[in-house]
This record gives C-alpha cells, structure tokens and sequence, in this order.
C-alpha cells in the first residue's frame, strides 16, 4: 500500500460564459508515492502542479479520476488529520506573532497545549525563526514567511506533508534549511510530496520524481532509473601533445572537439569507442590526461520531455 494513489485524475473547467470553451487542465494524470518517501512534483509554471495537489487535498474536485491518502479516499474528512500543508502562496493572519501564529494553528489541529508549549520552541529553532518568535508576521520578508509556513505545516506532526513551491522566496541558505528539514523528515519515517519547478532541488533530496507537462504526466521513477534510461552516457577525454581534429576518427566519433595550445578536449557520445579512439591518440603521439564520464542530468531529462508537449 502506498501513501499517494493518484488513478487517471482529470480537471476540466468549465466556461464562464456559453461562447467560451471548456478547459481540461489535468488529463488522466496517475502516480503513487510510498511511504517514507520524498516525491518531487516536477514541471514548469502552468503545467498543473497545484491543481493536482488541491484536488489530492480535497481542496478542489476532480472531473474523472480518483484519490487515496494513506489508504483512505482523500475526501475522508480523517485523513486530513495526518496531513500538513504548505501552499504556494500562503496568506497568514500577520498581527499575530510566529508564536502566536503556531500556537493558533496547533490548536486548530487540536494538539495538547502542553504539547505546543515543547513543539513550538523547537519547530521555529529547525526553521531558523528563533529570534523572531515574538516579532508580528507583517514585519517578516518573504523567505521568513516561507520558514513559518513551513513550521505551521509540521505543527501537528503530520505523517504526509504537502508542500506546493516551498524553496519559493528563499535565498540559498534558506533553500539549504529546507531541504535539510524534508532530508529530516524523511528520517523520521514521514512521506513528503514537494511540487517546485527548481530542478536542482529535486536531484539532492527526491527519491522519486514525476514530471507533469501541459497537464499530463510524461514520466515517473527513481533519479537512476530517469537518467540512465533516457539520457545517453557522454565522456569527456582531454590529451595532450595532439591536434585533435589531425586524427581521423576522433574526428569521426567525437561530438565536440576543442583545442588549446598541445591540449585536446573532446566529447564522445558514449564509451562504445572510448578504447579506439584512445589508441588513435597513443598512436598519434599523445598522452592521456583525464577521462571523465557524465550521466545525463535531470534538467536534460525535464527539457526533453516537457519540449515534447508544447
């Protein structure tokens, strides 16, 4: 059983007006993430990323399709119970203080307030917001105003946290905290589903990843399974004491070659050749400097797929 089963989930809006068209954003979309696992809800602006998680939040009803939170139908009214949430633009009440505002939101999720009283503390320590307990949310930038969402998220600790865009308004280091916290929470056996658009941030913490383009989804599985199944191995070779484009079939199999002064930088599509073109180069008087093999990259992978549907 997993934490998220998403089956064939559509959305279709419709018009305001009877000259205007139906708008289907969402088509048959279906993934499932596990339990203790970070899933990163990859696409770019307007692919329906908080569409989709409104609908998995019981926030917005689906047209076709269906939704199960940790075993249960995610319109069950209990499940909600487990759940932490960060949207993507968050509004909070900002008279109130970050210790005020844990303190509302942590009874609201009906936590002990001999609970709270130890939670709150160490919650906005792990979101760096110490100092600022007392200060009112009005006075706080937006990367702050990230960090006590995302307090307010894990204020009733939550098995399944959503979190829609939360390295947004977040400078590097505040990106670092963050995903320091999902790492932790992942350790602590919690399920965390992240959309973001912010390719690098999934490559350092997701164990899987899905990629919505358009409103459809164009790919799902593991970082290995992503890179090594779509993105052809690359190797860079440099040498010295060559003229690279002197040689015939480096010439030939090289993708890209860059000379600079007695140094030779060439690119080969795969290691198919490698031990070839290295004997050409002994062959031709050269030494050997370095060979670095490259995976492709997620951000290859995301163009490529989602350049398919635009």
């Amino acid at each position: 059983m997993d934490a998220i089963v998403i089956d064939k989930l559509s959305k279709t809006h419709r018009p305001a007006w009877p000259w205007q068209q139906a708008v289907t954003t969402l088509h048959e979309v279906s993934l499932s993430v596990g339990y203790g696992e970070i899933f990163g809800f990859l696409g770019p602006n307007g692919a329906g990323k908080t569409t989709t998680m409104k609908i998995v939040l019981g926030l917005m009803r689906a047209t076709t399709g269906t939704v199960e939170l940790l075993g249960r139908p995610a319109l069950d009214v209990d499940v909600h119970k487990s759940i932490g949430y960060l949207p993507e633009s968050p509004y909070f009440y900002d008279y109130l203080t970050a210790e005020e505002f844990l303190w509302f939101y942590g009874r609201l999720g009906q936590v002990n307030p001999s609970d709270l009283q130890q939670r709150i503390p160490t919650l906005l320590a792990q979101v760096g917001l110490t100092e600022a307990r007392y200060r009112p949310l009005r006075k706080f930038s937006k990367g702050m105003l990230q960090r006590i969402g995302l307090a307010q998220a894990l204020i009733h600790d939550p098995q399944l946290v959503m979190l829609d865009e939360p390295m947004s308004g977040l400078d590097p280091v505040g990106r670092k905290d963050v995903r320091d916290i999902i790492l932790g929470l992942r350790d602590q056996g919690k399920t965390i589903f992240f959309s973001t658009h912010i390719i690098s941030d999934v490559e350092m913490i997701c164990d899987r990843v899905g990629i919505l383009a358009k409103g459809r989804m164009v790919t799902v599985g593991s970082m290995d399974e992503l890179v090594n199944r779509n993105v052809a191995q690359s190797v860079e070779v440099i040498c010295e004491g060559i003229d690279g484009e002197s040689i015939p079939l480096v010439k030939e199999v090289a993708m890209r070659v860059l000379q600079r002064g007695n140094r030779c930088w060439m690119a080969l599509p795969g290691q198919q050749r490698l031990e070839e073109v290295l004997a050409a180069v002994r062959q031709a008087g050269g030494r050997l400097v370095s060979i670095i093999p490259h995976k492709g990259s997620l951000e290859e992978i995301f163009l490529e797929r989602t350049s398919q549907r635009t």
